[in-house]
């Protein structure tokens, strides 16, 4: 049997959601599949893939605009295989606390794409993260690191599982 390849896409500001894109793709590796993760800038074509995960950092309650060009830029090539999405945003436990709905931006791209499904993952928010925003945010107590590596990688063996189960049928 052929090893599927899967592409990590992702849209990012500051590096939180580069982070998550990351662990997905090393736990997919881990599971026997190819990976390539990369920006969502960088993907021009991606009929080379067997599946594709696409995510975004969320700002102001919208996706990135990088995560939706690269979106529209493979439709019609996303139609003909599974398409994951994930959001990065808040900055509080509540990712962890319930299952948090995608933001418009992202429930159109999920509907247009024909997305198998979607998950919102806690974001980052330290005094690492660059500009003069997150900076005084996180002086007056806001932020943190909110990212689970286990909820991620639980995430990304769901997705492997189902692509093999896909497979093998």
């Amino acid at each position: 049997m052929k090893q599927q390849k899967i592409l990590v896409a992702y849209g990012s500001k500051h590096g939180a959601t580069t982070g998550i894109a990351r662990e997905i793709g090393r736990t997919l590796e881990q599971d026997g599949f190819d990976t390539d993760v990369v920006p969502a800038s960088d993907v021009q074509d991606v009929t080379q893939f067997d599946a594709v995960i696409l995510g975004s950092s969320l700002y102001a309650g919208h996706w990135q605009r990088d995560a939706l060009s690269c979106a529209d830029r493979n439709a019609e090539a996303l139609a003909h295989r599974p398409v994951w999405l994930f959001s990065s945003g808040p900055v509080d436990s509540s990712a962890e606390q319930q299952e948090i709905p995608p933001v418009p931006g992202a429930a159109k791209a999920m509907e247009y794409l024909q997305a198998r499904g979607h998950v919102t993952f806690g974001g980052s928010l330290t005094s690492e993260t660059p500009g003069w925003i997150a900076r005084t945010l996180v002086k007056h107590g806001k932020g943190g690191d909110f990212r689970n590596p286990e909820h991620i990688r639980t995430w990304a063996h769901e997705i492997g599982n189902q692509l093999r189960s896909q497979n093998s049928a």
